[in-house]
């Protein structure tokens, strides 16, 4: 495949009464033309994308000045192992500033334009369709399936809700989210149709007229009535994606209310949950606790928000690979976050898992994804790709495509709108149980009114102060990436 070499100045040629200096940026590689529409296909209940040629450019970090390109890519970009990246410099196709470099040794400078064009394996995602909840003329509103990112990053890029969008609706179009769910969490989106409504109703999230419900499914019978957390929130490590109650965390506030309580099932088997099946991250521990639906007030919005107050709580979501795993947190897991427990070990044993185990608890950001994926939900198949020999592994499983999260409802406080889903079917009841299947006022009478409690004026931080790991604006309640 030929590799077309690209100046900014082609598209974008300095004016003829320019007064200042017009520095031409470095040339980019780029790929004669993206597959159009999306290679996509549907296959044992999950959408897959045939494999195609991408090219990734990136400027020169600062922590990359001054070394050696192999050094770089070894160290940087662990997903393929130094033979792969020592013969793609080899045969042109790691190129710096649009030409071959002549040694894998050669040093990398400030400015310099890095490509590097391989044979792209996306993930497959699920199959389930993007359900529309309402659409007018400036939003369409969605419930996001889990196991589909919003943007395109990391491995991911026709798998993700814009490109999904795109494909559908046309190339054309600029799908512009208003809010972010993490992968993993299912729910509630707004999909701005252009720029102003975009805007404005991340305006309206990003303040307090905008309240939030969402549906978890947790460990154990989570107690009845309302439940206030008002315990602050530290982010223990950006890297692990660990988030811990400590005194010198930020304020986070969230009111629970327990839906329904499924009890253990006394059938006489050791190793089943409540729905009969093997429990999918193999700690039958979990069925003998019974598990509770319970739905989610955040009044504010930190990273990992629900997902932490639950584990101080005692009763963390029940798949959750970090927050509800003994094999990090011990038999309490994490209950009550005690100040004596040493971060440092728990970060250990979260970080020895991802490359020991197969592990549950591994982090969603970047790095830790790739092992997540390749040690659990994408096991080698033990063959390799003809074009570009990359190792192939094995599809995931639907249970290791999301977490019991779900962003069941967002409704304006001033009455201008109110959308909602169903329940997910994870909460609905199990076989041989009655329970609620709506969370409605009429199977919950005793709806949360945050105001009765007190805690508008008091606690409710505006969200916009609040920053994800990466530091772009976390934006939804319940810390996106939850």
């Amino acid at each position: 495949m030929a590799l077309v070499p690209s100046s900014p100045r082609d598209k974008y040629p300095p004016l003829p009464d320019d007064t200042f200096p017009w520095k031409e940026p470095p040339p980019v590689v780029i790929t004669p033309c993206d597959p159009w529409p999306p290679p996509y296909y549907l296959e044992d209940g999950l959408r897959k994308v045939t494999p195609y040629h991408f090219t990734y450019n990136t400027y020169c970090k600062q922590r990359w000045r001054g070394r050696e390109i192999l050094d770089i890519f070894a160290s940087e970009f662990r997903d393929r192992p130094t033979d792969y990246y020592e013969q793609a410099i080899v045969d042109g196709r790691v190129v710096v500033n649009g030409q071959p470099v002549p040694s894998t040794k050669t040093l990398i400078q400030n400015g310099d334009m890095i490509s590097h064009t391989l044979h792209r394996h996306e993930p497959p995602c699920t199959a389930t369709p993007i359900g529309i909840v309402h659409e007018d003329d400036n939003l369409i509103v969605i419930n996001k399936p889990a196991g589909m990112p919003v943007h395109p990053a990391g491995r991911y890029n026709f798998n993700s809700i814009i490109e999904i969008l795109r494909a559908d609706r046309g190339y054309g179009w600029n799908p512009l989210p208003c809010n972010r769910l993490d992968r993993l969490t299912s729910g509630i989106m707004f999909i701005g149709k252009h720029r102003q409504a975009a805007e404005d109703m991340s305006a309206q999230i990003r303040g307090r007229t905008v309240k939030k419900e969402y549906i978890t499914r947790v460990v154990g019978e989570f107690p009845e009535g309302e439940v206030l957390c008002e315990k602050p929130i530290l982010q223990i490590s950006p890297k692990l994606g660990l988030n811990r109650v400590r005194a010198n965390g930020k304020e986070a506030t969230t009111v629970f209310k327990r839906l329904a309580y499924y009890p253990p099932r006394d059938d006489g088997k050791t190793n089943s949950t409540q729905d009969g099946d093997m429990d999918p991250d193999g700690q039958p521990w979990k069925k003998l606790r019974g598990y509770s639906i319970v739905r989610c007030f955040p009044v504010t919005g930190r990273t990992h928000q629900l997902r932490v107050h639950l584990q101080f709580l005692g009763h963390p979501i029940s798949n959750d690979p970090i927050y509800a795993n003994q094999r990090v947190f011990g038999p309490s897991l994490g209950r009550g976050h005690s100040e004596a427990e040493n971060d440092e070990d728990i970060m250990s044993r979260l970080s020895r898992m991802g490359k020991e185990d197969v592990a549950d608890a591994v982090a969603y950001h970047d790095e830790m994804v790739e092992a997540y994926n390749k040690r659990k939900a994408e096991r080698m198949t033990g063959e390799t790709c003809d074009v570009c020999d990359t190792p192939l592994y094995s599809d995931p499983g639907t249970h290791e495509l999301g977490i019991y999260l779900h962003a069941r409802r967002y409704r304006c406080e001033e009455g201008k709108w109110d959308y909602e889903t169903g329940l997910p079917d994870w909460a609905l009841p199990p076989p041989g149980y009655e329970g609620p299947t709506e969370s409605t006022a009429e199977t919950d009478p005793l709806a949360v009114d945050l105001k009765e409690l007190g805690l508008e004026d008091e606690t409710a931080s505006a969200i916009n102060g609040d920053k994800s790991p990466n530091g772009e604006q976390v934006a939804t309640a319940a810390s996106i990436w939850s």
